[in-house]
């Protein structure tokens, strides 16, 4: 992956998690070229390609700014609605007389309209049947980090690289199926092309905001070594350019990736992290795997490591929210 991409998914992730609120300048381009090595150029196209996929904005004399969140896109509607968006506080009533309104501004007869309503209902209805979770290969522990949350809902849920994408929903089209593509924000785009080109509905889901993970770092003493271990590499890409951030060169950082399939790729370095560490984060499935490596190493350790569990991938109301989206009612405790 070039540093480009890395740093586009690393900007992404930090504004899809909320690092970087709407309405918040990110860092100049010098500022971020310094806190990452890289060229001012390379900053600046990361930037130009942000503001394409309309992340961010540039405004002339001032700088970068987040935009508004656009929340999750419909491949078959113009009006883009978010999973993690829906207004829980406006009458259903209201919502359901604004749609008609703009339908019938737009020039339908009401026979139209409830036509077109029908169809699309139908249609999410048809997509409903199964999820599929999609990131790029390199960063398939992200997809499957989604899809570990998403297993309550009522029906099959996997996790699929974008590589495969395509193959994988033209076979469901050859059986007359349908599916419901889901994928954060920073992967958004790719993936809804994929499922636009098979009349497949695309959603993007929220992720966590790790407000108690960036609070344990903020407490943490300067010259603390703070390790981070995840299934996803792209993930600790992010987060490192997060600490970075938040505390400079104040800290050390380390980070280790498990491999689910296999665990014992990499406990070397999983080791030298736990043993330098005074605070180690990781994720939930990595966490019994850290938890062992301290366990049967805790004798050859000068101290133990704080372990902390991120309990959320995705925002804790996502997962019913897309139920709803979805049709499915609520999900399974």
């Amino acid at each position: 992956m070039s540093a480009s991409s890395q740093l586009y998914g690393q900007l992404s992730f930090a504004i899809a998690s909320r690092f970087y609120r709407p309405g918040q300048r990110l860092p100049s381009t010098r500022q971020l070229a310094m806190q990452t090595n890289l060229h001012r150029n390379t900053v600046s196209k990361v930037y130009r390609q942000l503001e394409a996929h309309g992340i961010v904005e540039a405004v002339a004399g001032s700088g970068v700014y987040v935009r508004g969140q656009t929340p999750a896109n419909s491949s078959r509607t113009s009006d883009p609605r978010s999973v993690a968006d829906v207004s829980a506080g406006q009458g259903r009533a209201q919502e359901v007389g604004h749609c008609i309104n703009t339908l019938l501004r737009g020039g339908l007869t009401l026979q139209e309209t409830l036509h077109q309503l029908t169809t699309e209902i139908n249609w999410r209805i048809s997509c409903s049947t199964q999820v599929l979770v999609s990131t790029p290969q390199d960063d398939l522990g992200a997809a499957q980090l989604m899809a570990r949350e998403l297993a309550t809902l009522p029906v099959s849920v996997a996790a699929v690289p974008l590589e495969s994408l395509d193959r994988r929903l033209a076979a469901l089209v050859r059986h007359d199926k349908k599916a419901t593509v889901v994928t954060s924000h920073y992967f958004l785009k790719p993936v809804e092309d994929v499922a636009r080109t098979h009349n497949m509905l695309c959603l993007a889901l929220e992720l966590n905001s790790f407000d108690r993970e960036l609070n344990v770092i903020a407490q943490l003493r300067t010259d603390s070594c703070v390790g981070m271990v995840s299934i996803s590499s792209g993930i600790l890409r992010a987060a490192e350019l997060i600490l970075q951030a938040q505390r400079g060169q104040e800290l050390l950082v380390m980070t280790a990736v498990v491999d689910m399939d296999n665990p014992h790729t990499g406990q070397k370095m999983l080791l030298s992290l736990c043993r330098a560490s005074g605070t180690v984060l990781c994720d939930q499935p990595s966490h019994p795997v850290v938890e062992a490596t301290i366990r049967q190493h805790r004798s050859r350790m000068v101290r133990v490591p704080n372990l902390y569990c991120v309990d959320h991938y995705l925002r804790p109301e996502t997962v019913d929210v897309l139920s709803k989206e979805m049709g499915l009612g609520c999900r399974v405790a």
